[in-house]
C-alpha cells in the first residue's frame, strides 16, 4: 500500500470512505420524523405499485426524500417484498426501519367476510369476530346506539335491518364504526331515489319496507319465491289481517329458532304478528336486496295464505278452507318422513 499510495493519498482515501459511510448511515439509518400525530394510519392496497407508496409516503410527510427511499429498497432488495396491508407507522423510523414494517413488522391483513342474507346484528358479529377479528361486542353496541344512529340521519332505534349483505373486504381489527359505516353506505347506495319513490308510492317508510323485507326474509331462502310471500302480506296489511309471520315470533325467541309452541304465539310483543296488527317496530333481521325489492314489487295475486310444501318452497291459498286443505297434506308429508 505504501509503494502504490503516499501518506497523504492514502489518508485522503480513508477520510473519503468514513465521509461515505458517514453520509450513507446518515442517509438511510438515522431517523426520519413526521408532524402528525404518531402513530400514522397507512394502508398498502393489494396490486399497488412501489413507486405509488413512496409517492404517498412522501405525500405524507412521512419521508422527507423519494429517491432515497427508492435507493434504500434497491439495496435490501424490497420493492416486491412489502406487504399489502395496514400499518401504524411511529415516529422516527429511519428509511430501512420503514422497510422492515412493510416486509415483517406488525400488519392488519385484508380479509374476505361474506355476510349472507338475513342475519341478525349479533349474528353479524359472530361472522365479523370469526373471520377478521372485529370487535364483536363494540359492534353490536354500535349498532343498538340511539345517538350513532340519529348522527347518521336515520331516527331509527339500531341499525338492525339497515346493514346491507354480500361480499366484504375488511381490515382485520377494523373499528366496529368503520365497519357499520361501510356497510351503511351501501345499502344507502343500493337504495336510490327510485326505490324510495317506489316506497313513498306504496305509502310505506323505509323503515316498513325494510321491516317487511326482513319477514320475507325470515319465510323463504328463494329470491323466485320473495315476490309472492311479499305479495301475501300486502294483501292482508290491505285487508287489515294480522301478518301472523313466524319469523317475527322466532324474533323472540333467546334460544334461537325452533319450532314454535302454541304459547310462543302468546307472546305480548309488538314483534308478535299473531298478536298485534301491521308491522312490527322494525326489522328482524338484515335482508339482502332480493328481499327488499320484493317488498317493494310483490307480485299481483289474490292469496292470504300460504304454508310450507315440504320441498323448500311454498303453496298459496286464497281461502282458508284451501289454506287448510294444504296444512293437512303438509303435516301428512312430514308424519311420512318419521316413518
Amino acid at each position: 500500500m505504501k509503494k502504490l499510495l503516499s501518506r497523504k493519498e492514502f489518508i485522503a482515501v480513508v477520510v473519503f470512505f468514513l465521509g461515505a459511510l458517514a453520509f450513507f448511515y446518515y442517509t438511510f439509518f438515522t431517523p426520519n420524523y413526521f408532524k402528525q400525530k404518531a402513530p400514522v394510519q397507512f394502508e398498502i392496497r393489494k396490486g399497488e405499485s412501489f413507486n405509488e407508496v413512496v409517492d404517498s409516503l412522501y405525500n405524507l410527510g412521512i419521508i422527507p426524500n423519494k429517491f432515497n427511499m427508492k435507493v434504500a429498497a434497491f439495496i435490501y432488495g424490497a420493492e416486491k417484498r412489502i406487504r399489502a396491508a395496514r400499518y401504524q407507522i411511529p415516529n422516527g423510523l429511519s428509511y430501512f426501519d420503514l422497510l422492515d414494517l412493510f416486509i415483517e413488522g406488525d400488519a392488519e391483513f385484508m380479509k374476505q367476510v361474506y355476510i349472507r342474507d338475513g342475519l341478525s346484528v349479533k349474528w353479524m358479529a359472530f361472522v365479523l369476530k370469526r373471520d377478521a377479528q372485529i370487535d364483536s361486542s363494540d359492534f353490536v353496541s354500535l349498532a343498538f346506539n340511539k345517538q350513532f344512529t340519529d348522527s347518521l340521519g336515520i331516527g331509527v332505534e339500531s341499525l338492525e335491518g339497515y346493514l346491507l349483505t354480500g361480499n366484504y373486504e375488511f381490515y382485520e381489527h377494523s373499528p366496529a364504526s368503520e365497519v357499520i359505516l361501510k356497510m351503511y353506505n351501501n345499502f344507502k347506495n343500493f337504495f336510490n331515489d327510485t326505490l324510495i319513490a317506489r316506497a313513498d308510492s306504496l305509502g310505506l317508510t323505509i323503515h316498513e319496507v325494510l321491516t317487511l323485507a326482513s319477514i320475507i326474509k325470515g319465510e323463504t331462502s328463494n329470491p323466485e319465491e320473495m315476490p309472492a310471500i311479499s305479495g301475501v302480506y300486502h294483501n292482508r296489511l290491505k285487508i287489515g289481517m294480522r301478518l301472523q309471520a313466524d319469523p317475527t315470533v322466532q324474533y323472540l325467541l333467546e334460544g334461537g329458532w325452533r319450532r314454535l309452541l302454541h304459547k310462543d304465539l302468546q307472546i305480548n310483543s309488538p314483534y308478535n304478528t299473531y298478536m298485534y296488527a301491521g308491522l312490527p317496530p322494525g326489522p328482524i333481521n338484515n335482508p339482502g336486496k332480493d328481499a327488499i325489492l320484493a317488498a317493494l314489487y310483490p307480485e299481483e295475486h289474490k292469496y292470504i295464505f300460504f304454508v310450507a310444501d315440504g320441498k323448500g318452497g311454498h303453496k298459496f291459498s286464497e281461502s282458508y278452507s284451501e289454506h287448510l286443505k294444504k296444512v293437512r297434506e303438509y303435516r301428512n308429508w312430514l308424519k311420512s318422513q318419521k316413518k
